[in-house]
């Protein structure tokens, strides 16, 4: 038994490792829920080692929890809809940006997370399936002109989502 307790515990050590994320022990800047009709979609949350928001600084991450089951296809077309409206499809088009994440984005379900983790290089996608405490990067980085535009869709003054732009950030009355 103490042979096996010597050996299970470099074990559990390690699952603890890959459980951690850079963004574990970040402070949250805002905090808001995606409705649409009368469904709830998603809480997200954007966090930052300070817990304060400021464009263009980094690093951030987007955590969105979802509430609902999404496929993959019907992520993509909401992020191609939502770069349409602030004028990146283009931009996406060119750089292959939508067929990359239909690639490598899960289908998703109550429980289901995705990280979009933002830093002076660029951004990395996660992935934690409901009921499970391990999170995985998904995918392989991408550039800063694509982190720019993904955040763009909840962090952007132009966002179709003000609202929702508004919790995230921690905007209070006078911002």
């Amino acid at each position: 038994m103490k042979r096996f307790l010597l050996l299970a515990i470099p074990l559990l050590l390690s699952f603890s490792t890959l459980a951690a994320t850079p963004w574990d022990h970040w402070r949250q800047v805002g905090r808001a829920t995606l409705s649409w009709g009368p469904f709830e979609v998603y809480n997200s949350q954007l966090l930052t080692p300070e817990g304060h928001y400021q464009a263009q600084k980094w690093p951030q991450a987007l955590v969105i929890d979802y509430l609902r089951s999404i496929d993959r296809e019907e992520l993509t077309k909401a992020t191609e809809e939502q770069w349409q409206a602030l004028g990146l499809l283009e931009q996406a088009r060119k750089n292959d940006w939508l067929n990359r994440v239909e690639k490598i984005w899960p289908d998703v379900s109550n429980g289901s997370e995705i990280v979009f983790l933002a830093d002076e290089n660029g951004g990395q996608f996660y992935s934690r399936a409901p009921n499970s405490v391990l999170i995985q990067p998904i995918g392989e980085p991408f550039n800063p002109a694509f982190r720019d535009a993904f955040l763009a869709i909840w962090l952007s003054p132009a966002t179709q989502y003000p609202d929702l732009r508004s919790k995230l950030i921690g905007a209070t009355a006078s911002d």
